[in-house]
């Protein structure tokens, strides 16, 4: 029996200010298709990178992306330790949906 896809958005924390679009989308290929990459780096007042954090939106079965998250969630890399869960909706995507 063939699963069910879904797309779903995945919040990524404590990413290291380097990260790439393709170091993400290599790591949560293995879990289903990536569709989109969304890095966001929150800055000081000096422009001295402090937090960044990504939304990632892969297509996959909902076991799949429940397995992507236990698997990698709280896992070291690049020297920090990943947080990742189910994204809340997009502010934009809300707007969009209500119009």
């Amino acid at each position: 029996m063939e699963k069910k896809k879904v797309s779903k958005r995945l919040y990524v924390g404590g990413l290291g200010h380097t990260v790439s679009k393709a170091e993400l989308q290599e790591r949560f290929g293995k879990f289903g298709r990536v569709l989109d990459v969304e890095i966001i780096t929150r800055k000081d007042e000096q422009g001295n990178p402090t937090k960044t954090f990504a939304y990632i939106t892969v297509s996959s079965s909902e076991s799949d992306l429940r397995k992507c998250i236990s698997i990698l969630n709280k896992t070291k890399w690049g020297g920090r330790t990943l947080q990742i869960e189910f994204a809340k909706e997009s502010f934009l995507h809300r707007i969009k949906t209500k119009k």
